[in-house]
């Protein structure tokens, strides 16, 4: 199969990418390096793994952007292409409050500008990267697929949740299948370094405080990398002509577990051995106190079982983080 991968020199595409190639896919591969978050370094260190791949041979990668409608159009028709993994997005809450039209553009237009893309091709396929933000502020958990997500806490979960609509849409008018997935929160190795495990880890390891907002008993639910990474092929390959996708369905991608934040920094000086120095801060706009994914739709539809426990997780992350920082990875600060 050959694969279209927006997105794919940041944390989650460059895994999906690696999997990809093992399995004996083709991919087209697009990524703007953006350094909203973090600098083009780290999108070309993530990048620079998946080329080490026995098969890297089958990669196609273009440095672009998705708000570009004919660098879209080119890499579609330069070659033949069975389906489409949207991952590209411009990611975090928190910034997304303060540059809120940059994010519609990037993630609502680019999404558009992708799906008109195939739909011009009459191309059917499509998995699209949505988010446990959607849901807002719940206390009900775990949370399901059908629960309304009508009330996100920020811009760029609001940005999501607009991308699920447009799926839909699209699936209407076009015929396309698509399976939107949630992620809950994604750690583990190649993590974007300013996401709360691998900036408490690095402060950790240096002496330097760890911000901790609220009391600490917010919980989230935490999902390793190798395992979104199963629900993404899973769902890849369920949109293909008599698997278990029809039309437009949603699915959580999750641990299915919660953690608190106090527990989380137990787990990384556990597995660091050094203490951490609590900073505790307010309460930040735009976070929400609790996720929790019900899974029962990814397990029946897609065979999904999250399989790596957070204990287990945070052990293999900091493994990485030690070497990474060993073999003098381009880690930001």
């Amino acid at each position: 199969m050959r694969v279209l991968l927006t997105g794919a020199a940041g944390f989650i595409g460059s895994h999906v990418a690696e999997r990809l190639l093992s399995r004996g896919d083709e991919i087209v591969a697009i990524d703007n390096f953006d350094e909203t978050l973090y600098p083009a370094a780290v999108h070309e260190e993530n990048l620079a793994h998946v080329r080490t791949h026995a098969r890297a041979g089958a990669l196609q990668f273009v440095r672009g952007d998705i708000l570009d409608a004919d660098a879209v159009s080119a890499l579609l028709d330069g070659g033949r292409v069975d389906a489409v993994v949207h991952l590209a997005a411009l990611a975090g809450v928190r910034p997304s409050l303060r540059e809120p039209l940059r994010y519609s553009k990037v993630n609502v237009d680019g999404t558009v500008i992708l799906l008109e893309a195939m739909r011009a091709r009459a191309m059917r396929r499509l998995v699209f990267a949505s988010s446990s933000s959607v849901y807002g502020v719940r206390n009900e958990v775990p949370f399901r697929e059908s629960d309304p997500a009508v009330h996100p806490a920020s811009p760029y979960a609001a940005t999501k949740r607009a991308g699920e609509l447009l799926c839909d849409l699209y699936a209407s008018i076009a015929g396309m299948t698509v399976a939107s997935l949630r992620f809950f929160t994604v750690y583990g190795p190649r993590q974007r370094p300013e996401m709360a495990i691998h900036l408490f880890a690095r402060s950790i390891l240096d002496g330097r405080p760890v911000q901790v907002f609220g009391d600490g008993e917010t919980a989230r639910d935490y999902t390793y990398i190798d395992d979104i990474v199963d629900g993404v092929v899973a769902a890849l390959d369920s949109t293909a002509p008599g698997g278990t996708t029809e039309g437009h369905r949603v699915y959580n991608l999750g641990g299915a577990r919660t953690t608190t934040l106090k527990r989380l920094v137990e787990l990384l000086e556990g597995a660091l051995g050094t203490r951490a120095i609590i900073d505790r801060q307010p309460d930040q706009l735009g976070d929400v106190p609790l996720t929790c994914a019900d899974v029962t739709n990814a397990s029946g539809a897609l065979g999904y079982s999250p399989r790596v426990t957070i204990e287990e997780g945070i052990n293999r992350f900091c493994g990485w983080l030690r070497a990474s920082r060993g073999a003098g990875a381009k880690l930001t600060e």
